[in-house]
């Protein structure tokens, strides 16, 4: 596998210079592998459709942090901030989203017009936010990127305030066994652009930061089968290929909903 500096340098290329979201795999200024639940599968599926999945992916993520009006929420890796502003359904106070790549940020920048929503480079391991500063915090298919779990969970903990919720999605490695396979059967985990982490490990990562009720829930079901139609039916650039699907077959990687809660005496 690449070191870190050639995997940084992979992430700033695909996600800033080429821009996935631009790629016809994903469309609406999302990117991600959607929520299929309420697709039919078994005939043509539509942009609108697409477009539709990915919508639906955070809104499972949105309805997990069971947000109330006033909150102050933050994306962690946010991209165009297309999925960030659908936070706004929920009437927060204030919406936050945080990229590293600065391409991303100022493509979302640029198309937000609602002055309770920002945009702000950084790491998930170095929030450029002061602690206690959100009452929710999500991630959107972005933490299979990051470099340093813990430390995301760290920082996680810390702009929360006490109370505070905390929910995730994204494609984790089965186990610990699981991960040198999936390395060895995915191009994306091959060349570093997607880390192969445990999803035991990124729930111990929160737990040793110090959250509560901290959990992990397959939703596999709801994302390979679709997005691996999609691939077979739709438009998509040459490089992509379906091992995704096939390694969650021989359960080397499964999508998961991650969430946890800071507890109210801890902290801000």
């Amino acid at each position: 596998m690449a070191d870190i500096e050639e995997r940084t340098a992979r992430r700033r290329h695909m996600y800033g210079t080429r821009d996935l979201a631009a790629l016809p795999v994903f469309a609406g200024g999302f990117i991600n592998f959607g929520y299929w639940r309420d697709v039919d599968l078994s005939g043509p599926i539509t942009v609108e459709q697409r477009v539709a999945t990915q919508e639906a992916l955070y809104d499972v993520v949105l309805d997990a942090l069971a947000l109330r009006p006033g909150d102050r929420v933050v994306e962690v890796g946010c991209g165009h901030g297309v999925g960030t502003r659908r936070a706004l359904r929920h009437d927060p106070a204030l919406v936050r989203g945080l990229d590293l790549v600065p391409e991303q940020v100022a493509r979302a920048t640029a198309a937000n017009d609602d002055p309770r929503v920002a945009f702000a480079r950084g790491a998930a391991h170095d929030m450029p936010f002061d602690d206690g500063a959100f009452d929710a915090l999500l991630s959107v298919e972005a933490a299979q990127h990051f470099e340093d779990v813990a430390g995301f969970a760290r920082e996680g903990a810390r702009v929360l305030a006490g109370g505070g919720r905390f929910a995730l999605t994204t494609f984790f490695a089965t186990s610990a066994a699981a991960a040198p396979e999936l390395v060895a059967a995915v191009e994306s985990f091959a060349t570093g652009l997607d880390l192969a982490h445990p999803v035991d490990d990124v729930l111990g990562h929160l737990r040793a930061a110090g959250f509560a009720d901290v959990a992990a829930v397959s939703i596999g079901e709801h994302v390979w089968r679709g997005l691996d139609r999609w691939l077979e039916l739709g438009p998509r650039p040459d490089h992509w290929d379906r091992a995704y699907h096939r390694a969650a077959r021989r359960g080397l990687v499964d999508y998961y909903l991650v969430t946890a809660r800071k507890p109210a005496g801890s902290g801000v």
